[in-house]
């Protein structure tokens, strides 16, 4: 498999991790959206990342596409969205607060980079939707306690609130006080601290 797109994305990252955690091979391409643009059109005519070309030769396009996909080669009990309910819509509905925070951020970077004149209403419309999610993440956390957020081992809503987080510190610094948000600060901490975390990583690369 090859995983296309730089890993100071959350969602690339993501995939990545992932594909690392379940012990599938797979080449990396960081190409960018912006800098590599024709390459990454060859795979996907969105021109967007993260785009996983499977050993067969199909492209995959979504992360969630592709988280799925990972999920249904891996042995019976194993796969990192729970199977049964309600573990598993749990589990997506974390997975998709933090993958829309994400979007949010995204979008918020883009807003304040790439626009001569800046729309300080959606500015503040994506703080505001940022910091209402973290605020329902922290008290869901919280409340579960727990080395995980399901289960006794890493899972994807795991991972995924971790590379939002990161994402955002980075991108947007300043933006959040984790001291506002222990219970996830102690995840970003302690997850960020494993040698797959380290591993699948990259500093912050501002589009050109």
């Amino acid at each position: 498999m090859i995983l296309i797109g730089q890993y100071d994305s959350p969602f690339v990252r993501r995939v990545g991790i992932a594909l690392r955690l379940y012990g599938l091979p797979f080449r990396h391409e960081p190409w960018s959206a912006f800098g590599d643009a024709d390459k990454i059109r060859a795979y996907n005519p969105l021109t967007r990342v993260p785009t996983l070309v499977l050993d067969n030769g199909e492209v995959l396009i979504d992360s969630h596409m592709m988280l799925d996909y990972l999920d249904s080669l891996a042995p019976s009990g194993e796969a990192m969205f729970p199977r049964d309910e309600p573990a598993r819509h749990q589990a997506l509905k974390i997975t998709t607060l933090a993958t829309g925070v994400g979007e949010k951020a995204v979008s918020l970077f883009y807003e304040k980079r790439l626009h001569a004149q800046v729309s300080e209403v959606w500015v503040e419309r994506c703080r505001t939707q940022i910091a209402s999610v973290l605020a329902v993440l922290e008290t869901e956390r919280a409340k579960r306690g727990g080395t995980y957020w399901f289960d006794d081992r890493i899972g994807h809503a795991d991972i995924a609130v971790v590379a939002v987080l990161r994402f955002i510190n980075d991108a947007h610094q300043g933006l959040l006080d984790m001291a506002e948000f222990p219970a996830l600060a102690a995840d970003v901490a302690r997850l960020e601290a494993m040698p797959v975390f380290q591993q699948i990583s990259q500093a912050f690369i501002p589009p050109a």
